[in-house]
């Protein structure tokens, strides 16, 4: 009975004792001054995972941005012509009040927006929300004191490319946008608006008496007739079915936020959390179009083509995902890079003359080559002739394909799903492949040669991360041929690779040794400079090294201080905590990144977008429960002086952890194992005994630093120290 009861508390302590995203709101003081922007944008940001939307203000206007994750400009070619492309706006016009004032507040819990638009008690008032479980939006505006008259109307940029038609139909402002000409791939987005118990779209919004806008789009890839099918979905919606999509939206939500928990006392890191958590809740669900670049497109010329950028710029949105336990939100990042394998298998052949795939720097979904015959010389001189390869853009690196591996062994291991393996598995071995045939032996070890560290590095000898990537995925392969039973007659090859794969390079660089980006250069020089990208996303370090090697590694971080970079901080944050840095300077800097930010959680002068969405929450969730190489370590790089709980929290092995650190003190240890492996954590009592309770029965004691145990499919283990 005891211990039944302590399962009980501890679960409903699980339950009970965590920060809310209620909490914590987006504010805008002023109208947002980056949208539109090629780059990322500073409003508010709004979304299923499908349908996005952002807001902002032209002049009298309030303009809504539309965009789709599947609607792109698709034709294999570089120069700004494919990529990502807005699907139109929703403007709402008042003009009854002179420069009218933006203000702004957005909900983290449901990404409601509310806006006031106006000024001197005259204006609107507009809540939107985008439905989480249909592709609708909803805007309700109501009066700012006296009647106000606003007209509504859809439209979208020019753009000579594009066919555009807007129309009306019996009261509905609608819009089709299509790229059809001279592409790969033809694409088409309708858009309608409906003003619900409006007989046009110019009205009155008298006192006490709201509107509700219901504006439904779609693409012609999900629908076959797209404009009759959202002419009929939003000339459907009236004000019991907004309530019924309301209830749905609200239920949605809460079961997202109830998939894991973390608190902290600190509240500009629980905002900055649920920011980023929020975030690619609202842009990543669509599982053969995730989210380009900057999440939100609100132009017809992204930067970078929008495109799905393979050096770490792809990758990084989704690194928190897995140990937050959102899979389906992380799992739409594999759909493009499986969809490139036959021209990933081209490239190999032609550039490298190998097997397997060797990807560009920068692809679309569908197989599509957004980089293709990119005019080398025609951007200031960065891209040289060298850079392109078989009319591919390479810059010269080797790892882009093998980079796409990081986030599918993490999805793996966390997960242990056998359907998911089958999916990833020829990925995982095509890139194995291209290596097998690349590498050179000699002198007893595996080396890598003709491979840039960095887009602009030129031809090196052993980069550091392509080292850890590799390991990364040789490890994966092994693991995987073994669950899924597959080409066992490779794995003594693919385990001398392993053992005999060139070590990480170092130098001594001020009197300390520090990993260093590669062993030399196309001429055979030393490259110096210390490095840490071994250590994370790649899992090169971890605490399961050496002392020696996360001497250097610690070294190598405590040298490179990179905790406000343009592109290192997703990276750098997680490669502190992974090798033990000192937890309180990490908080300070984390909670100093989090203050610098736009209101919607972008950081500030940054141009790429959702790549830092996942900075706070990895750093916490990893700072509180680590898994990497298959022992669980709980609160292993916090304050021991700092209370912290966290639910839930998704490890290698396919196991659920929860914990509370509470005056120095670990307690509610609770496990549950999805897949029945085997399980090893860290004691969390150091030379304590442990009593282990199955499923709410005691089960016998463990001793030692690792308690190490096995578990059954769906367990419930309960971890707690006899005093």
């Amino acid at each position: 009975m005891r211990f039944t009861l302590f399962i009980i508390i501890a679960l409903c302590l699980s339950y009970t004792a965590y920060a809310q995203p209620s909490k914590y709101k987006n504010v805008w003081t002023k109208a947002p001054s980056r949208i539109p922007n090629n780059a990322s944008v500073d409003a508010p940001l709004m979304g299923n995972g499908d349908i996005l939307m952002s807001m902002g203000q032209v002049g009298n206007t309030l303009r809504y941005y539309l965009s789709k994750n599947d609607f792109w400009r698709l034709q294999s070619k570089a120069d700004h012509l494919s990529g990502p492309r807005i699907a139109g706006y929703l403007d709402i016009n008042i003009t009854d009040v002179a420069h009218p004032y933006f203000q702004a507040e957005q909900s983290l819990f449901n990404g409601t927006t509310t806006c006031t638009f106006g000024q001197n008690n005259e204006g609107i008032i507009a809540t939107s929300w985008v439905a989480a479980t249909d592709n609708l939006i909803f805007i309700t505006l109501k009066t700012i004191g006296k009647p106000i008259t606003i007209s509504i109307s859809v439209g979208a940029p020019a753009n000579n490319a594009a066919k555009l038609k807007i129309g009306s139909t019996n009261g509905i402002a609608h819009l089709t946008r299509a790229f059809t000409d001279d592409v790969d791939i033809p694409t088409e987005i309708d858009v309608a608006v409906k003003a619900l118990g409006q007989a046009g779209n110019t009205f009155t919004i008298a006192p006490g008496k709201p509107v509700t806008l219901a504006l439904a789009f779609e693409s012609k890839f999900k629908q076959n007739t797209p404009l009759a099918y959202v002419l009929k979905k939003a000339g459907s919606v009236d004000q019991k079915m907004v309530q019924q999509y309301r209830v749905a939206h609200q239920k949605w939500w809460q079961a997202y936020w109830q998939r894991s928990q973390l608190t902290v006392a600190d509240t500009v890191l629980m905002k900055a959390y649920y920011q980023g958590l929020y975030t690619m809740a609202a842009c990543s669900r669509d599982t053969r179009f995730p989210p380009s670049i900057f999440g939100w497109c609100v132009t017809d010329n992204p930067d970078w083509n929008g495109d799905y950028h393979l050096n770490y710029n792809f990758y990084a949105p989704f690194y928190a995902l897995y140990s937050a336990n959102r899979l389906q939100q992380a799992q739409t990042q594999d759909a493009p890079l499986l969809d490139f394998m036959p021209k990933g298998q081209s490239y190999a052949q032609k550039v490298t003359g190998t097997r397997g795939i060797l990807y560009p720097v920068g692809i679309g979904p569908l197989g599509v080559d957004l980089t293709r015959d990119f005019p080398a010389g025609t951007d200031n001189g960065y891209t040289e002739h060298g850079d392109v390869e078989a009319g591919g853009l390479f810059y010269k690196q080797r790892s882009n394909a093998v980079f796409g591996v990081i986030n599918m062994a993490q999805h793996w291991r966390c997960n242990y799903d056998k359907d998911y393996g089958r999916l990833i598995y020829p990925y995982v071995l095509a890139t194995i492949d291209f290596w097998e045939d690349y590498l050179t032996f000699e002198q007893g070890r595996y080396v890598i040669y003709r491979d840039a560290i960095t887009e602009k590095s030129g031809y090196n000898k052993n980069p550091l991360m392509t080292l850890a990537l590799l390991r990364n995925a040789l490890e994966l392969i092994l693991d995987m041929s073994k669950e899924l039973n597959r080409d066992a007659p490779r794995r003594a090859k693919w385990q001398d690779m392993l053992n005999k794969l060139s070590d990480y390079p170092t130098e001594v660089s001020k009197g300390k040794t520090v990993y260093r980006g590669a062993e030399a250069d196309s001429a055979g020089r030393p490259v110096h400079g210390a490095s840490y990208s071994a250590i994370y996303p790649a899992n090169g370090i971890t605490f399961n090294s050496t002392s020696t090697e996360l001497a250097i590694a610690r070294n190598s971080v405590d040298a490179t201080q990179r905790w406000d970079h343009h592109n290192s901080t997703n990276s750098f944050y997680m490669a502190a905590i992974r090798v033990g840095y000192d937890s309180l300077t990490i908080l300070k800097e984390l909670h100093i990144y989090a203050l610098r930010t736009y209101p919607n959680g972008f950081q500030l002068d940054n141009p790429h977008g959702i790549e830092n969405s996942c900075t706070v929450v990895n750093a916490l969730q990893e700072m509180c429960c680590m898994s990497v190489g298959n022992r669980i370590r709980l609160f292993p790089v916090w304050p021991k002086d700092q209370d912290a709980a966290f639910r839930d929290i998704r490890t290698w092995g396919a196991f659920l952890v929860s914990a509370k650190l509470s005056n120095g003190i670990i307690s509610g240890v609770v496990i549950k194992s999805e897949r029945g492996k085997h399980c090893e954590v860290l004691n969390p009592w150091p030379s304590k005994t442990v009593s282990l309770v199955r499923n709410g029965k005691p089960a016998g004691n463990l001793k030692g630093s690792i308690l190490s145990f096995k578990t059954t499919v769906n367990e419930l283990i309960t971890l707690q120290p006899l005093f």
